[in-house]
């Protein structure tokens, strides 16, 4: 990417953010690829916003692109996972009884997390098990899992370790320091 359209982005951003334009601000941080913001992946994290955490992730990196972009996805799957095996098994919805969540812990594991298998297949059995069980902290290794918030807030200090340690996201931070007055000043020209 040439440095004008890097400095033409990062000013676009920048206003963006400024205006509150904030679902624009990160479709285009994803788009562009030049600006990883963190507090917007912490925000997703805690509200357990799976689906949009990869898909903003996605801007950046993939799966397969290096050890740490795996152990990221791997963690938001994961959490994805559990959180629904922790659900009841059928949630009443006035006289209807909801989807049982079993079967949609099903679907995430053969959909999200079985890609995972290749790396470690004795680990993806083990998470296959968990189904089996009434509560999954039974498990040995999963006994202090706690709260919902709690553990996505243990997870988030994994996926913030491996973004700090990939490479892809090196210069990806911090927006490039620019001067929105320009910008600004055709803005309010139009207006």
């Amino acid at each position: 990417m040439s440095s004008l359209r890097r400095d033409c982005i990062s000013l676009i951003l920048k206003y963006l953010q400024e205006e509150n334009f904030t679902e624009t601000a990160h479709s285009l941080e994803r788009q562009s690829g030049i600006f990883f913001n963190l507090n917007y992946v912490e925000e997703l994290v805690m509200n357990g916003e799976w689906e949009e955490a990869e898909m903003y992730l996605s801007g950046f990196t993939k799966l397969e692109d290096n050890k740490f972009s795996t152990k990221i996805f791997f963690e938001i799957r994961k959490q994805k996972y559990l959180e629904t095996l922790d659900r009841p098994l059928y949630m009443k919805v006035g006289l209807i009884f909801a989807r049982n969540e079993r079967l949609n812990a099903v679907e995430i594991l053969m959909n999200d997390l079985k890609v995972f298998s290749r790396y470690n297949n004795d680990l993806f059995k083990e998470m296959a098990l968990l189904i089996t069980l009434d509560d999954f902290r039974k498990h040995k290794s999963l006994g202090k899992y706690g709260d919902t918030l709690s553990a996505r807030a243990s997870i988030l200090r994994e996926i913030k370790k491996a973004i700090g340690a990939n490479p892809v996201f090196v210069g990806k931070m911090e927006l490039p320091a620019t001067d929105t007055a320009a910008l600004r000043s055709l803005a309010n020209e139009d207006a």
